[in-house]
Formats: C-alpha cells, structure tokens, sequence
C-alpha cells in the first residue's frame, strides 16, 4: 500500500473536511553499524548468525560491550531499534559460559514478558537452558517446577512485589546465584507505578544481599530526557547511558487531525472517538493494519464499537479488529495477543498496554486519539507502526483545548521538542511505608537497610510500629528489637498494595441476573468510584453493561448487561487544606506562588450521561459516595490586592477568573512536566482559611505526590505565559472546551470567566 497515495485519497474523499490541519513527511534513516570489541562465545555467535545479524547497530555493539565488562548498562533508544540484543546477548553469554547462573527479566507488562519468552527460544531458551514466565496467569501446577528449574525467569514489578519477594525463601537458589536483571521498557516507570517499581528493586537488591549476590542491572527504554538519573532513582545505582540511536527507519508520514466543526454549531466539533473510529474504518478497509491508541478504557471500549459498525457491510472485517486493555481476563489477553502476532487482526484500540514493545507484527498505522501526555510516549505510540524499515503513517486526533490545541499552534513541537523528565518519587513517605512493611515481612530489618530505603527509614518505621496508627487492630504491624521484626501474623502485606494505584487491591466487576456472578473483569481500586459507580455505563469486549450495584465492603460492582444507548461521564468535587509550604516566591504582580504540602478531600458527586457518536449531553445525576483524602504536594497561586483589584475594576468576576485558569493551566501542564492532565488535580477558592484571600491550585492526585507539582512550580511562569497564549487565540468568547473548560469540572464549568483568566495570567507574568 503507497501511504501517501492512501493520504491523497483521504483528502480527496467527498466526505473530508479539512480535518488534517499538518502534515510532515519524515525521510527515512540509513542504518550505522560497529564491530563488537569483544569476543562473543561461539554458541551466542552462531545464533546470531543463523538470525541472519551479520553486523550490529553502533548502539548495540556498545551496550553489549559494557554489560560485558559487567557495568550496569542503560540503552535508550525509539521503537524497533533492537534494543532486545543488548541484554540478550550478554545473558546468553553468561549462561553458556556457566549454566548455574540465573537471569531475571521485568517487564511491565504481562504481554511483554509473553513476547520476549519466544524471542529467547532464538538464544536456546527451552533447549540450551530453561526460561520461562512467572507472574499472575501462570497456572499454579507450574510454579513449583519453574522455581526449581528455570534459569531465566519473565516477569512483573507486581508479581515480583507479591509472588516472589514475600516466599523468597522457595527462592533460594535462584536468589543466590542470581547474576543478571533486566528492566526493559523503563520509562514506563514515572509518577505512582514507577515509585512503587524502584522501592519493590530496592526489595529486590536488598533479598539478593542476603543470599550473597549482587547482580548486574542492564535496562532499555524509550527516548526519555533523564535516563541516568531514572536508572538511578529506580535502582540506587549508576549506569552507563547509550543513548544513540543507529537503527535504520522507513519513511513516516505525520500529521495532525482536528476534528470537524459541526454545522449549525460554531466551535463545537465531532467527537474525536468518532473520528478515530471512522478513519480506522478506513484504514482497515484498505487492509492498513492499525493500531489505536487512547487514553482511557471506556474510550477503547467506545471506538471498537464505532469501527464495528462501520465495518459491519464488508464481509468479516468487523470481527478483525479488536480492543485490548487492561481489565480483560488472561485468557482473553492471550488470545488477542495470539490474533495480533499471527496477522489474523487488521485492527486493534489499545490503551497504553500495547505502547511498550510487544512484537505485534508489521502495523502500518497509528492513531493517537489525544495526546499521551508526554513527548516520549507520543513517539514510542508513533513508532508502533512501520517497524524496521517500513513506510508507516501516524495521525494524532486532537481532543478540546488544552495542550491539543497548543499542538495544531506548534505542530513543530512535536519534532523539535526535547524528551521529558521521567519523574518519580521512591522517598513518597505513603509509598515508602507500604514496602518498608514488606521487606520487614520478607526479613527483619536493621541500619544497614538504609542503603536502600534512604534516611527517612527509621522516622516512617516509627510510625508503623505505633498501633494507634491502625484502625483494624490494636496490634502493631512490626516491633523493634535488636532489628525491626514482623509481628501481625494475619496480614499478609504485599496482598494490601498495588503497584499501579495508591487504593489497595482491584475491585471485581461481576454479571447479576443470568450470568450468576461470572467475573467479567477488574478495575483498580483508585478508579473504581470513577468507571463502576452505581448507575455507571461499563463497557467490555465491545459490549455495554450498566453498573446496578457496587458493593464497598465486598469491593464488587455487580452489572447487567445493557445498552442504554449513552456513556457516562463523571463528576468529582475537591476541598484544599494546607499543611504546610516548602518553598515561597514572589510573582511579578507581587501574588505569591507557594509549594507545599496538601490535604485534598474529594468526592464523586454525580455523573453525566453523554449520547453515543453525537456527544450531546442527555442528564446529569447526583451520587452519594464516601469521601477520600490525600496528602499530597501542590503548587499554590495567591493573586496580589493589585491583581484582585485589577479584576473587579475591568468589571470580571473573580472566582470564575480563577476557576478558568486553574483549568487551563491544568490542560498545559503536561507540555511542561512528564504527566497526563489526568495525573493532577486543581481547586480555587475566592476566600480560602489558611491563606487569608484567593487561591487558586494545582497538585499531584497521589498521596504523598510523585514529582509533577515541584516541575509545575519550578517551570510556573513558561506555564502561564503558553496558558495566556492560548487562552488569548481562543475565538470564543466567554470561554469553551478549547481553551478554559474542563470535563470532569465538579462545578459543571460554572463559574467561568475567560477574559479574566487572561488578564490575571498577564499579570502574573508582567
């Protein structure tokens, strides 16, 4: 298929609306190639001949090197650039030059330590030596053996944290002569999963200590803009970076996609999941195999069911494309992943679950339906299609407002923008006390954990050991002797903790009625009151399912199936206390910006019911769910008496000015800090307690906070000037989903007041 032929055909379709606003071809690159200093063994190098890897990629040759001197090693470099050999290579190395050493590769994801399982079968893995996946779908009668006998074992960060660690003893051998880890893909370690990720490596370091082994770290990621200190935040050691890609690309073509403005309706556009379905629709017609891209289950959920019926009059295609999503039961992944590989699917709507490196076969394009948040993910989701050296094509599906509007403004920043910040936060005090429990429940700890779990170690064990601190038992979690011991015997901690959220373990989704209780799926814990409350549209494997019950006690949310013909969209409402500031610094308008500590009380208030394909909002209904609370990190906005004069003198109401900018800022944050908008969180308050007068604030929506703010505030003034831009090219004019309402307002966008926003970001600026 010529890809540029199928653009032109597109653009010269009746029915197209000018909806690619830009369009860039990027040239193909030529491969660069080095010899390898060292001396492979003649097995490893036979391999790789019968592979037909004749010479090496610079990078490559260089990674392989270092591991081989046995450095820690980090290769950072874009999709499809053979990042599998710079850990293969010297794994299998190891393991023909001593058998009796043993390998431990974490990915992820489940479906990526499935794909790299058949990679290893080239490097003689269920001949030459036994490799084999443990983590949540192996089956129980297998684990026993695959303790004993396997030399390479594919994991999770969440099965290592609550399958492995905690029976390390089981484990022994394998611990004592453990030799390598690896960590592919590490840049999906930011924000909450990648804080947990580095305190469960710090477990990892810390159990192998015990045994006598101290093993060799090598890593692989995506373009990100600090790949040392990521390695060293995740592992408490340094690594040698090599960060130059020399792999060869095909041509790509890039553009970006706005949707259509709907006639009779100025500034009000089509449904960005509907043009995301429709132009799949026409991609899989010419037998393009797609992948989409989005940023929320529902949404994949809502796209298969658009594509499905588009496609519903051409033979079998309907049933070749496919959602694939976190949620879905192992066997169902298995056999999505089975149809992908094998060719059998033209099409599949993915969240980020399929953003890592799983070889899903030769896709020609991608479509990112919103912006993934950060610059790094944008490319490694672009970079799914046209692997090796295949032409491809991309198109980004501009979402309201926001940083998709800054893009279709700059589209150039997606080209020239540097890689951001992977941010995390191993030293999160609510993050730290969770794994501090489980390394006293897998050993006693004592000083010289210090190494690994930093200086706040004793002050948060403190804490732990005191028993007033527990609502569930007037027994302590753990006891201090000689050593810190382990003294519940009915908590199992590990169990307790999930690695992808800050709420415990995932809530059930299960049938009432006929389907007699047959778990359909999971959700975690910290979306649960967002995607399965009471009255909430559920959708699954294409098909809808309306939530009649959710049992808190049970952590279950019992659905029928059912479709109503709408989806739903919730609402939230937040209250702001402050606990204390870190940092204070004086705006040009003389307001105070300040960086501290909050507590955020939130809760889900009702839920909006919005028509499939038109989008048009049908009802809005009221819940009554418990409240959360975090403590978490926020930046802090208090307007000047010049600025709240300046206000009411140009006749603008106050609150809505700083109801408008908190949510514009909040829909920018992410060009200026690794984070999706959903990752943070905004209150403002025309009088608040602690402050005396106006706030407005943004924070990070995570106990404890995972970075983002401390980036917002050191980056505040760039924020606020791209806010008054794009506030200012906005043609609305009292303000719209482009430049200053948010969807998920709790108020409902009310009040809102565009040009005030504008004049106070100015200020604030000078």
């Amino acid at each position: 298929m010529d890809l540029g032929r199928l653009i032109e055909d597109i653009r010269s379709d009746r029915d197209y609306r000018d909806q690619i606003q830009w369009l860039r071809e990027i040239p193909a690159r030529e491969a660069r190639y080095a010899d390898l200093a060292a001396e492979l063994h003649p097995t490893v190098q036979e391999i790789l001949t019968d592979l037909g890897i004749e010479r090496l990629y610079v990078h490559q040759a260089r990674a392989i090197e270092a591991a081989l001197r046995g450095e820690h090693v980090v290769t950072v470099t874009g999709t499809a650039s053979g990042k599998t050999l710079t850990y293969v290579v010297p794994l299998a190395q190891r393991l023909y030059e001593r058998p009796a050493r043993r390998a431990l590769l974490m990915y992820p994801t489940k479906a990526l330590a499935q794909d790299q399982l058949r990679k290893l079968a080239d490097f003689g893995a269920g001949s030459a030596f036994h490799a084999a996946t443990y983590d949540g779908d192996t089956p129980r009668r297998d684990r026993r053996r695959i303790k004993r006998e396997a030399q390479v074992i594919l994991t999770n960060p969440d099965m290592l944290h609550v399958g492995i660690l905690p029976y390390h003893h089981t484990w022994s051998d394998f611990f004592r002569n453990l030799q390598f880890v690896v960590l592919d893909e590490v840049h999906s370690y930011h924000g909450v999963f990648g804080s947990h990720t580095a305190n469960v490596i710090r477990r990892l370091r810390r159990t192998c200590a015990g045994y006598g082994s101290t093993p060799q770290f090598i890593a692989s990621s995506a373009t990100i803009g600090n790949p040392g200190q990521l390695f060293e935040e995740l592992t408490g050691l340094q690594a040698t970076v090599v960060d130059e890609d020399t792999a060869p690309r095909g041509r790509r073509f890039l553009m970006l996609w706005q949707p259509p403005e709907i006639e009779g309706q100025p500034l009000r556009r089509r449904s960005a999941n509907l043009e995301a379905a429709e132009l799949m629709v026409e991609l899989v017609k010419a037998h393009v195999r797609t992948i989409v891209f989005v940023l929320a289950r529902s949404v994949a959920e809502l796209i298969l069911r658009y594509a499905r019926e588009g496609l519903a009059e051409f033979e079998d295609l309907a049933e070749r494309v496919m959602s694939y999503r976190g949620g879905y039961l192992p066997e169902e992944r298995r056999e999505i992943e089975r149809r992908l590989f094998e060719g059998e699917l033209l099409g599949v709507v993915s969240t980020t679950a399929l953003e890592v490196g799983v070889d899903i076969g030769g896709l020609d394009a991608a479509i990112l339906t919103g912006y993934p948040g950060t610059i790094s993910s944008t490319w490694q989701q672009i970079g799914r299609s046209g692997r090796g050296t295949r032409d491809s094509m991309a198109a980004l599906i501009a979402l309201p407002g926001g940083v998709h509007r800054y893009l279709l403004q700059h589209p150039e920043y997606l080209l020239e923008a540097e890689s951001e910040r992977a941010l995390i936060n191993p030293r999160n005090r609510y993050i730290l006390a969770g794994h501090l429990l489980c390394a006293a429940f897998e050993r006693a700890i004592d000083e010289t954990d210090r190494q690994y779990f930093g200086d706040e170690m004793e002050a948060v064990l403190e804490v732990l050991a005191d028993p007033e601190n527990r609502e569930d038992s007037d027994l302590p979690f753990i006891t201090k002797r000689t050593r810190w011991y382990w003294v519940d015997p009915d908590v199992y901690p590990a169990a307790e903790i999930s690695l992808r959220s800050t709420g415990g373990p995932p809530w059930q989704i299960r049938l009432t009625g006929e389907g007699g209780g047959e778990l359909l799926g999971t959700v975690d814990a910290g979306s649960a009151f967002r995607i399965v409350h009471p009255g909430a549209v559920y959708l699954h494997a294409g098909e809808s399912y309306l939530v009649d019950e959710l049992d808190l006690e049970e952590r279950t949310a019992w659905v029928r199936r059912e479709d109503p013909g709408y989806y739903t969209r919730p609402i939230g409402a937040s209250q702001m206390t402050v606990l204390g500031w870190e940092d204070e610094r004086e705006m040009a308008s003389e307001a105070r910006a300040l960086l501290g500590e909050l507590q955020i009380t939130s809760r889900l208030i009702g839920f909006r019911k919005v028509k499939q394909v038109t989008e048009q909002e049908l009802d809005t209904v009221d819940l009554e769910l418990p409240s959360s609370t975090i403590e978490t990190v926020g930046v802090a906005i208090a307007p000047s008496e010049g600025d709240v004069q300046a206000l009411i003198e140009g006749g603008f109401d106050l609150m809505g000015s700083l109801h408008a900018l908190e949510h514009a800022m909040i829909a920018l944050l992410p060009i200026f800090a690794f984070c999706d908008a959903r990752d943070v969180g905004g209150i403002s308050e025309a009088e608040h307690d602690d402050l005396g007068g106006p706030v407005l604030s943004i924070y990070d929506a995570y106990n404890g906070g995972v970075g983002i703010a401390e980036v917002a505030y050191e980056r505040l003034e760039d924020l606020l000037r791209a806010v008054a831009e794009q506030v200012e090219c906005c043609p609305c004019e009292d303000g719209c989903p482009e430049c200053v309402q948010a969807a998920d307002c709790g108020n409902n966008n009310m009040p809102l007041d565009k040009a005030g926003a504008l004049l106070l970001a100015r200020r604030l600026v000078g």
